[in-house]
């Protein structure tokens, strides 16, 4: 009787580690096919912000949620918009990202109040968490370091454009979330190195 226990507690520790070891694939994935199609990513998310707001309007006309909760979700969209006009480049220290990150915990706390107070299953809750509050900044936040390498940005002083672009070529230098998975890749799978 112990040792199926005991087996069923190791397997569960694989398990959640292949399920850790997939996510991070799959981000590391999404980070770089946002870098090499910014523009495509700047108009799935902003049809992701649309599709958010319209969600919100239907909650508000259909389920009967709160005004306030619904106008600072709308609110929050409309600053995400903004952080869109300048979207490879968002910095960290704008105004405009300073607020869209409060607002998403105003969100979540409005969120969570509103829940503890009216009853609906768990995956009417999770649905909303997940549209409306996780979807748009978990897209902003894989997409922070598409800026960073797009040209004329990753010049050094001195360098011009071609020289720049045939020698660093697009996958030089990596910083930011891109920088992390790739540690995270060669810790879990480090490449053999060729010996002759």
């Amino acid at each position: 009787m112990w040792f199926i226990y005991l087996l069923s507690w190791l397997s569960l520790v694989i398990q959640i580690s292949f399920v850790t070891l997939a996510i991070a694939a799959g981000l590391y994935y999404l980070a770089e096919l946002i870098e090499e199609y910014t523009v495509a990513t700047s108009r799935i998310i902003k049809y992701m912000i649309l599709f958010s707001t319209g969600v919100l309007a239907g909650l508000y006309l259909f389920e009967g949620f709160p005004v306030l909760m619904v106008g600072v979700g709308l609110f929050t969209n409309l600053v995400y918009f903004g952080l869109l006009q300048t979207f490879p480049y968002i910095l960290l220290s704008s105004p405009n990202f300073i607020l869209s990150c409060v607002l998403v915990v105003v969100n979540h706390y409005m969120a969570f109040q509103y829940f503890a107070e009216e009853y609906y299953p768990f995956s009417e809750v999770l649905a909303y968490f997940t549209i409306c509050l996780w979807v748009i900044p978990f897209s902003f936040f894989v997409s922070l370091s598409a800026g960073e390498n797009v040209l004329p940005s990753t010049m050094q002083q001195g360098d011009d454009v071609v020289s720049n672009y045939f020698t660093k070529g697009k996958r030089g230098k990596r910083s930011g979330i891109l920088l992390i998975f790739s540690f995270l890749k060669e810790a879990v799978l480090p490449s053999r190195q060729k010996m002759y």
